[in-house]
């Protein structure tokens, strides 16, 4: 069915495009002031209106209760450019939902949701992507590490007002255009686990509009916030020489393969001198019989 709607795409986007929007085409309890301009904004919403036009560009969702995204929503919309779902009821975002291989989306906006956590290619390969805003979740408490895979050209990222109290370095390093990233209002913890983040954000603080003084984190000792601009690197010096989990296995595991591969080494180097060994008595053996 997929390969079918996808072949189809271009087909009824056209046929669409030639068609003007009239009151009959534009969804009810939404406004459409021109051709390309879909607002369904505090119109009370509980799902995504319809029929929504296939030459869509900017769709206005804001200030509704929708609580889920079709799978399949973007599939017919390749000319939409512009999609604002502030302020509704999303708790969570399937992978590649809000993607597809001919995406033109520029701008996102997913604030003051109920998101709890941001999965593993949840926006797909969506190279066209410029501005992505999550602001404003406050059970938003987990960013998966490829979450942000394949945005390319995304240039400002927004995650300011979360549940984030950690997050990998790991996530911001597939985003090459990244040129504005807001993280302010988080409740950050100053464990070992940020000390990579902060090392991070102290290299890249002109991305930061609030910049380090900005951002504050806990306390381990006594919970006690403090602005990001009155620590430094010393401050995570008790960090350097400690092991997360993954650095005990790898330890491990690395103590494991090294200690089987020598017992390999010595056995073919056992066993490659008792060859030469049987090698070298047989030889004497002919040459003794020779002699005989």
């Amino acid at each position: 069915m997929l390969p079918c709607v996808t072949w189809l795409q271009p087909v009824l986007a056209l046929l669409y495009s030639t068609m003007p929007i009239r009151g009959h085409t534009c969804p009810s309890r939404c406004l459409c002031p021109d051709h390309h301009t879909v607002d369904c904004s505090g119109r009370g919403l509980a799902h995504l209106p319809g029929p929504i036009p296939l030459n869509v560009r900017r769709l206005l969702l804001a200030n509704n209760w929708i609580a889920r995204i079709p799978s399949d929503f973007l599939l017919l919309y390749s000319d939409l450019v512009y999609l604002d779902l502030r302020n509704n009821s999303l708790t969570r975002l399937e992978p590649g939902t809000l993607s597809t291989p001919f995406s033109r989306l520029v701008f996102l906006d997913l604030g003051s949701n109920n998101l709890t956590e941001i999965p593993s290619g949840a926006f797909g390969e969506s190279r066209s992507l410029i501005k992505l805003r999550l602001a404003d979740n406050p059970y938003l408490g987990a960013v998966a590490l490829d979450a942000f895979q394949g945005l390319t050209s995304l240039r400002e990222l927004g995650l300011e007002r979360n549940g984030l109290s950690e997050l990998d370095v790991g996530v911001l390093e597939p985003l090459p255009s990244l040129r504005t990233l807001r993280l302010e209002g988080n409740p950050w913890e100053c464990s070992c686990r940020f000390a990579k983040l902060f090392a991070w954000l102290t290299e890249n603080r002109d991305k930061l509009p609030t910049g380090m003084e900005g951002l504050e984190c806990s306390l381990p000792q006594d919970g006690g916030r403090v602005p990001l601009s009155a620590l430094s690197e010393e401050s995570f010096r008790e960090c350097r020489g400690s092991l997360s989990l993954a650095d005990y296995l790898i330890v491990i595991f690395s103590g494991i393969a090294v200690s089987v591969a020598a017992i390999l080494a010595s056995f073919f180097l056992a066993s490659t001198v008792h060859c030469f060994q049987r090698i070298s008595k047989g030889g004497k053996s002919d040459e003794e019989e020779g002699n005989d």
